[in-house]
């Protein structure tokens, strides 16, 4: 049941506790239960909600950093990153396998905003030896849910 619910509410965070029992056949109560265990054990963090900012009138930038550090001894890269998502404008931290080890997902005002961030508090942060910042041009996609209208698109039609 567990995996059910977990699947129905990331796609919709909003759906009723009723509607939740109706469609795993359990009832309210047990699925109340299980929302409140999850929660408690931090299977479910939160429910945020996704905003297409491109849209609305709040302008901002959203910037990738890749971050190559030094691993803390008997700490790994844990430590490290639990002192960069302490940041207001940082919105994810992901410990990444091939050419650097942190993903770092910030936004900003501007991209001097981002620049004073990772020159002022990320860059000369102790165990960072480099940072390599890509901006967001325009956000397609986002949590699996597509930012724009989607539209049918026409097949084309293939002969030989």
């Amino acid at each position: 049941m567990k995996d059910r619910i977990l699947h129905a509410i990331e796609k919709n965070s909003k759906i009723e506790i009723k509607d939740l029992a109706k469609m795993l056949g359990a009832t309210e109560d047990e699925v109340a239960a299980c929302i409140a265990e999850m929660e408690a054990d931090r299977v479910i963090c939160g429910y945020p909600v996704l905003i297409n900012w491109d849209k609305a009138e709040h302008e901002n930038v959203t910037a990738l950093i890749e971050v190559k550090v030094t691993p803390q001894r008997g700490q790994g890269f844990d430590k490290i990153a639990e002192r960069i998502y302490k940041y207001d404008e940082v919105e994810a931290v992901y410990l990444m396998s091939g050419g650097f080890d942190l993903t770092v997902v910030i936004r900003g005002k501007s991209m001097r905003e981002v620049a004073t961030f990772v020159s002022g508090h990320l860059a000369p942060m102790e165990y960072v030896l480099s940072t390599a910042t890509h901006f967001v041009l325009k956000k397609y996609k986002e949590h699996g849910i597509p930012l724009e209208n989607v539209t049918e698109e026409e097949r084309m039609l293939i002969t030989p």
